[in-house]
């Protein structure tokens, strides 16, 4: 049955209304042509360096540092500014694409972000380095907002589905690839080739995107009537909440002056915008069109399963460093039970999204991430690599589903002329996703561990049987190892302290899988709210 094309839209802004003639005048190559394939390669490409490029170096930091010389707290920004650098792109990134076009924008992505990964591990000092990020992430930024557009614009609609579906497995892989990338360089290699792999996958990228992106002509006629305000309004103040959220946790959030500061100021900016788009008559983004149909179900999904993801890829490889004392490598064949699972079900997941309602692919995506959430509450102390197997496979497998269901729903609630658009709000709406999730699940278990460190302390009676007998068996084995009985208690004391620490942080973790499995199912509820979706001209079959 032949798709009924969308009903005529109102585009989501003044900009939108410009990229509806932007869209009509869109080069694009024959559909199934060698040059259309060559072009989706080279955008997917680059969404693979613009997400393992913030997960490598949030695995290599220590690395980094070390090499860097920076102590903790310098060293902590270096996150920051690639992730602030990436949000500033790509709020601009869909109008750059409208005016430069597509294609002069991966270029320069490319050339800023070659430049920076080649010379960041050069760098003589911290700030130079930090200079080679916040230019690394300006160029990777421009990376995943044009993807989606070029990739429902490039394909036929029969096989728009599956570049989707392709470009979701590209994120899951290529994020949960990262520690087995950066062990390998600082085993084998050096910290540096963190930085240095880019400089191999970039040139692929540009040759790529030379051969098989169209070229366009510059469209200054698209600079009149534009917002300039609402844009320097959303990229300053979503700017400063990501700085604010990604350091909150480090300096104890309300209680440092700057965290208050970037989220104060970052709110009050974000609501000057929020303001201007919903009553000026040219707005740079129409909120007002996030409120119709399924678009805010939507966004909150995506943000949710984003929250969910990145909490609990912080929680395995922290347990894993903190209680087993992994190096990255070993943190990364657990991991990797996340990623080639998605090798084996793109294709047929794709294929069932062209027959089922995407909301009942969504609603079993999300009960799978629950129910593997669920199963990871068993952990002890005891669990090593085995252990998490069962439950990372069904999350893989749920993961899956919900992210190509919910941005293939998020597509088809859009028209054509405002795919740039739509990739400008999967890029902010992924970094916030992932940021507040982050965020929230650091300051979460911190705080549940020290809940459970007094109250397991509570329960340690130095006069106790239980607690002698412990102690006695601490000792006779630090006896071994000295002869000073002092000494040995001494030790002993500290063993069992470093016992209750970690039963405490064993606890801690348990809760956050158990806070991730709450917003699974409140992911399942919004779910059920969800409408049918509308017909799209994106896709060959109604589902």
């Amino acid at each position: 049955m032949t798709q009924p094309l969308v009903p005529a839209m109102e585009p989501c802004s003044a900009a939108g209304r410009a990229l509806h003639r932007f869209a009509d005048a869109h080069p694009c190559w024959a559909p199934d042509s060698l040059r259309a394939y060559v072009g989706i390669l080279a955008v997917l490409i680059g969404s693979v360096i613009a997400v393992l490029s913030s997960r490598v170096t949030s695995f290599g930091l220590l690395d980094l540092r070390g090499g860097l010389h920076a102590g903790f707290d310098e060293g902590a920004w270096i996150t920051t500014t690639f992730g602030i650098g990436q949000m500033m792109a790509g709020v601009a990134s869909p109008y750059l694409g409208a005016v430069l076009g597509v294609r002069r924008v991966l270029l320069y992505g490319n050339l800023l972000m070659f430049l920076a990964s080649l010379l960041g591990p050069l760098s003589p000092n911290l700030p130079a380095f930090l200079a080679m990020q916040a230019l690394g992430g300006l160029g990777t930024g421009t990376f995943i907002p044009v993807t989606v557009s070029f990739i429902v614009r490039s394909l036929p609609a029969r096989l728009v589905v599956y570049g989707i579906a392709f470009y979701a497995m590209n994120s899951e892989m290529s994020q949960n690839i990262g520690a087995s990338l950066e062990g390998w360089y600082a085993d084998n290699w050096s910290w540096r080739w963190i930085e240095w792999q880019y400089c191999l996958m970039l040139p692929v990228m540009f040759l790529c995107t030379w051969f098989g992106v169209p070229r366009e002509g510059i469209k200054t006629e698209l600079l009149r009537d534009f917002d300039w305000p609402g844009m320097a309004y959303a990229t300053i103040g979503f700017a400063m909440l990501y700085a604010g959220l990604d350091q909150g946790n480090r300096l104890d959030w309300t209680r440092n002056g700057l965290i208050v500061g970037l989220l104060l100021g970052g709110g009050l900016v974000t609501l000057a915008f929020i303001s201007r788009e919903l009553f000026t008559p040219h707005p740079f983004l129409n909120i007002r069109k996030l409120l119709r149909g399924n678009m805010l179900l939507l966004v909150l999904l995506l943000a949710g399963y984003r929250f969910i993801i990145l909490s609990t890829a912080y929680i395995i490889p922290t347990y894993l460093q903190t209680v087993q004392d992994f190096r990255e490598l070993q943190v990364g064949s657990v991991l990797l039970w996340i990623a080639l699972p998605q090798l084996v079900i793109v294709v047929p997941l794709a294929a069932l999204l062209k027959w089922v309602d995407g909301r009942w692919v969504l609603a079993l995506g999300s009960a799978l991430i629950a129910v593997a959430c669920w199963m990871a509450t068993d952990l002890t102390s005891e669990w090593a690599t085995d252990d998490f197997l069962p439950s990372q496979i069904l999350q893989a497998i749920g993961q899956s589903f919900a992210l190509t269901a919910v941005l293939t729903l998020f597509i088809r609630s859009f028209a054509p002329a405002d795919a740039l658009a739509v990739g400008s709000l999967l890029q902010i709406t992924r970094l916030f996703g992932a940021e507040i999730g982050t965020a929230f699940m650091q300051t979460f278990v911190r705080m549940r561990e020290q809940v459970h460190s007094n109250l397991v302390g509570l329960h340690v009676d130095s006069l106790g049987g239980l607690t002698a007998d412990r102690l006695a068996k601490y000792e006779a084995a630090m006896l071994a190892r000295t002869s000073d009985a002092a000494e040995a208690a001494r030790r002993a004391a500290k063993l069992l302290e470093a016992t209750v620490a970690q039963q405490a942080s064993v606890l801690a973790y348990i809760d956050g899988f158990l806070a991730a499995a709450a917003g699974a199912f409140i992911c399942l509820l919004l779910v059920a709210l969800m409408r049918a979706p509308p017909p799209s001209p994106f896709f060959g079959r109604s589902q």
